[in-house]
């Protein structure tokens, strides 16, 4: 079978055409292994992503939560400078307990005077 591709490829344009002929034959399963460590390699990076996407939405939240004007700014450095932007928030951002409104139920620092989301005191 080798030699019968060889002459046919030969015949039909030459040793590069060959060569890709051969080159092309493969009976093993490294198309298959590589398809595997890329996927893989995908599911780590769609799992970063993901996780990545679901840290800026926390921060987003939590620094409107307690009441910060610029939460999109907060977002925004974490997702610049990853990790040591998110220690940076969690240092900055007012301490306090997170408590329901009465009015809206979402959450607000127990201390802050009104609600950052209604409005309401």
């Amino acid at each position: 079978m080798h030699s019968i591709v060889v002459s046919a490829a030969t015949n039909l344009g030459g040793f590069a055409f060959a060569n890709f002929l051969l080159w092309q034959r493969s009976d093993d399963a490294s198309p298959l292994a590589a398809c595997g460590c890329l996927g893989f390699f995908g599911a780590f990076m769609l799992a970063m992503l993901a996780l990545n996407i679901a840290l800026l939405i926390w921060v987003a939240r939590d620094a409107k939560s307690r009441g910060m004007d610029n939460s999109i700014l907060w977002m925004i450095l974490v997702m610049l400078t990853g990790l040591i932007g998110l220690i940076i928030y969690l240092c900055v951002r007012p301490q306090g307990n997170l408590v329901a409104c009465a009015q809206c139920q979402n959450k607000r620092l127990q201390v802050s005077a009104k609600c950052p989301h209604c409005g309401n005191a």
